[in-house]
Order: C-alpha cells, then sequence, then structure tokens
C-alpha cells in the first residue's frame, strides 16, 4: 500500500465496509413488508433498504439492504440494519442520520450525506408498510418551502447543499444558484444554513 494513502474513517466503517452485514443478496424473492428506495445510481449514491415486521410486537424483525456507493453509503447502511433490528416501528422512524454517523465512530463531513440517505430509505420502507398496512396518519410527510423564488431552490435543496459540503454562502449559491437573481433571500438563505450546520454538524 502506498505510505501516502491514509484511511480516514473509522475502524468501526471500515469493519462494515469490508464485512456488510444484512445484505439484500435477491431482492425479487425476498417477500419485505416495507420497502425504501432513495438515491440515483446514474449520478451518485442509491440506496435500498427492505424490512419485516413482527406485527405482534410492533417491531422490525429484519432488515435487508443493497447500495451502490462509497464506503461510507455502504457502511451506514450496514450499521443501520443492525441498529433497528428489534426497535420499534416508531423508534425506527424517527432514527436519526446523526445517530447513524455517532454508531459508526463518526464520518467526514463530506460524506454525512451518506447517512441521511440510509435513514431516508428506512424511512421510506416503514412509510410504505404503514401504506400497505392502511396506517398512511403515520405517514409524516416532508413539504418543501420555497425559498429562493427566483431559481425556485427549497429548503430541502439547501439542507442536501449543506450535507453535500456548503458551509459558505458563496458555497451554497454554487451549489444551487440560489440568491443570483434578485438577492432577496439571502438573509432566510444564511439564517438555514447555519441552522442545517447546526443540525448535522454540531457536536
Amino acid at each position: 500500500m502506498d505510505n501516502k494513502f491514509q484511511w480516514v474513517y473509522s475502524e468501526k466503517v471500515k469493519d462494515h465496509f469490508i464485512h456488510p452485514r444484512n445484505v439484500l443478496e435477491d431482492e425479487a424473492k425476498y417477500n419485505a413488508d416495507g420497502r425504501g428506495i432513495v438515491g440515483n445510481i446514474k449520478c451518485g449514491d442509491e440506496m435500498i433498504v427492505a424490512i419485516k415486521v413482527d406485527k405482534e410486537k410492533n417491531t422490525i424483525a429484519e432488515c435487508k439492504w443493497k447500495t451502490y456507493g462509497c464506503a461510507s453509503a455502504i457502511a451506514s447502511t450496514s450499521i443501520l440494519s443492525e441498529i433497528v433490528i428489534g426497535k420499534t416501528l416508531d423508534q425506527a422512524y424517527h432514527l436519526t442520520a446523526k445517530d447513524i454517523a455517532k454508531e459508526l465512530g463518526g464520518l467526514p463531513e463530506h460524506k454525512i450525506h451518506c447517512s441521511v440517505l440510509g435513514h431516508k430509505a428506512l424511512r421510506a420502507a416503514i412509510e410504505d408498510y404503514y401504506t400497505r398496512s392502511g396506517m398512511t396518519d403515520k405517514v409524516e410527510e416532508e413539504k418543501a418551502h420555497i425559498i429562493c423564488q427566483c431559481m425556485n431552490v427549497t429548503d430541502i435543496e439547501i439542507e442536501q447543499a449543506v450535507l453535500e459540503g456548503a458551509r459558505t454562502y458563496l458555497e451554497l449559491q454554487e451549489h444551487t444558484k440560489l440568491g443570483t437573481v434578485c438577492g432577496q433571500c439571502k438573509d432566510k438563505a444564511i439564517q438555514m444554513l447555519e441552522e442545517y450546520k447546526k443540525k448535522h454538524f454540531s457536536k
């Protein structure tokens, strides 16, 4: 190995990357109670999470997954699958990306979005189960709010930009193009930038 190469992840990330747990081997034959898919393989990481539910205890009995992506994405989904087994659906549904990153011993800032994808895929699988089971009242819809009217940029897109590395207003503009026409959204955008930095990266 090149002496200049340095592994920047924790040993737990390395372990789950090299020895992933609960991988979904045959998606077509796996009889899932709920299934969620997020991301896009054409432009980045894609994650599939499939769950089986213990309907008497209302807990997750099995959690299988398939991820197309980097070491952080694979490790995040692997450890997620271990964390949620035995948890109630409500506990698993409200697990956060920060919880996943903490279990991994931390992730580099520019890779935090990988734990967010795993978290979203799990939520999508649980929502799929709720929908199939006629419990749509339990689904918490994520509504986007437009922050930059000129460029049609939403709060969700601002959060994603922060997760992908935007730390300043200029970097946020480079990611989203917000504030490049009239500039009236600048103060609100800066406020949200700071809120999302605190949400995802504060200790």
